[in-house]
């Protein structure tokens, strides 16, 4: 999804991911001109490109990382996929094809797990290879019906800049997180780190009410109201006024285990403000996201379906996913944001890129 976030302005040189699923879904919307498939970690020198890369692209996965999930932190097997990259990256550094752009996609997990030990890793790392470091923090919701935040680290070699071309004090906005990581970082690292002004202004012209399939259809009601007893009773107060309005209103749940009085219930969260929660992988029956739509008095539920889910993503309509609701959901779920990369594309990456071949 990255690729189509970049748009017809980059060219794909080379592609991997070592999941079949994900091969066979890559394979469908672009072809394997490109493809490599198989573990990060197996690819050599030779399995790239003699062509010197402008950008480096790595989404590795963020289970060991992700505030749902266990936090093992980049030492995991899941997320640990990073230093393959990264293996990769110096090979090209040693061989003098060292990539102008890095990306480093990630939950924003990424900035406190191990204690920011990670991402102290991550930075170090980059700067160790004469790249100047950036770092932003950006929302899915500001582009989809989704609320999804996401880690962008972002690194441009020493050599075709000493900062990028927007720039912004370290007080001016940036998410605390982002800000205490940061705090952490060695002296060699940190004087490699610059702060970038990208920050998006709502784009976003669609709700969720927008996204959803015609015709898909709700669960039975029994399963509804046990939805509904499930919530806490504030909840079902909300739930209660919004269907006495007779207007029409949709909402995203999840399923939580949350601790009261020191018991633990199984609860049903929902949201009522356009947007849909994080869209994640269907590992758990507390992953997949409950549609509720209120209209006229009656209330009604169902899951996201996985066309719901990628148009919460963004790719667009002809993007082709899995025929396996499954299979569907774990690439929507593992994937990242178009609408986002196009962002980061158009105000970091690309003005990078057009500030070195000016000065050329």
């Amino acid at each position: 999804m990255a690729r189509l976030g970049l748009g017809a302005g980059w060219r794909c040189l080379f592609a991997n991911d070592f999941d079949p699923m994900k091969r066979d879904a890559y394979a469908a919307n672009f072809g394997l001109e490109h493809f490599h498939g198989g573990d990060i970690s197996a690819v050599t020198l030779t399995d790239l490109p003699s062509e010197p890369a402008d950008l480096a692209w790595a989404s590795s996965p963020c289970q060991d990382l992700s505030l749902a999930g266990a936090r093992a932190g980049l030492g995991a097997r899941r997320s640990g996929a990073f230093f393959g990259f990264w293996r990769i990256v110096e090979t090209l550094c040693a061989a003098a094809r060292a990539p102008r752009l890095i990306v480093i996609e990630n939950v924003a997990g990424l900035l406190t797990s191990n204690d920011g030990a990670d991402f102290v890793a991550v930075v170090s790392l980059m700067a160790s290879r004469g790249y100047v470091i950036g770092a932003l923090v950006l929302n899915a919701a500001a582009f989809v019906p989704q609320s999804r935040p996401r880690l962008f680290i972002v690194a441009r070699r020493r050599a075709d800049g000493d900062d990028w071309p927007r720039v912004r004090p370290a007080d001016d906005g940036a998410p605390q997180a982002l800000l205490d990581a940061v705090a952490k970082l060695g002296r060699s690292a940190k004087a490699s780190w610059r702060w970038i002004d990208a920050r998006p202004q709502a784009e976003r012209v669609v709700s969720l009410a927008d996204i959803l399939e015609e015709g898909a259809p709700f669960d039975p009601h029994r399963v509804t109201m046990a939805r509904l007893a499930a919530m806490a009773p504030r909840q079902r107060d909300q739930v209660n006024r919004l269907a006495a309005s007779g207007d029409r209103h949709v909402g995203a749940a999840f399923r939580r285990i949350r601790v009261e009085a020191g018991v633990k219930h199984a609860r049903v969260e929902a949201r009522f403000d356009g947007i849909a929660g994080c869209v994640r992988t269907p590992a758990g029956g507390s992953s997949r996201q409950i549609i509720f739509e209120i209209d006229g008095g009656r209330i009604r539920s169902r899951l996201m379906t996985p066309r719901e889910a990628a148009r919460a993503m963004g790719p667009g309509e002809d993007y082709r996913l899995p025929n396996r609701a499954t299979a569907a959901l774990k690439l929507v779920g593992d994937g990242v944001s178009p609408p986002v990369v196009a962002f980061l594309a158009r105000t970091v990456l690309e003005p990078a890129l057009h500030a070195r071949r000016a000065a050329a």
